[in-house]
């Protein structure tokens, strides 16, 4: 109970019940995210695969977070997942698990994210900047994508 009523209070106090509840949502949507995908690289993969499978959970989350958020941006999340696919030009296997993060990242989020929130709009900025980092990283490190 006293763990409830610390959530409670770290959302807002005592009536924030639904706001409690939706982290808690939130928080079981992450947990699905990591539990279904693998966590690491499999032998015979790039140095960078850790790296470019959570650029695909980026790239899928935002493909459903920015246009929820008044963006009008199209297809470009996704428009930049094929470009990022064609660059790699991967295995059938590698590229099922590439699609596959992108797609379960947009899924979970959808499940949780039906309108734009404070959350939503964070995660939006948390993942623009991660998402550049990775890019960065890779391209500077291993000349990709």
């Amino acid at each position: 109970m006293r763990v409830q009523t610390e959530a409670r209070r770290a959302c807002g106090g005592p009536g924030a019940a639904r706001g409690w509840r939706h982290g808690v949502l939130a928080l079981a949507a992450v947990v699905a995210v990591l539990q279904g995908a693998p966590a690491r690289a499999l032998p015979g993969d790039p140095p960078y695969e850790e790296q470019l499978l959570r650029l695909a959970e980026i790239l899928g989350g935002l493909h459903h977070l920015r246009p929820l958020c008044g963006s009008n941006e199209g297809q470009l999340w996704r428009d930049k997942m094929n470009a990022l696919i064609t660059a790699e030009e991967p295995s059938p296997e590698r590229k099922r698990r590439i699609v596959e993060r992108f797609n379960t990242s947009y899924r979970s989020l959808a499940e949780i994210h039906r309108t734009c929130t404070p959350a939503a709009t964070e995660i939006i900025e948390r993942y623009l900047s991660e998402g550049g980092k990775l890019t960065r990283e890779i391209v500077v490190r291993y000349g990709r994508p």
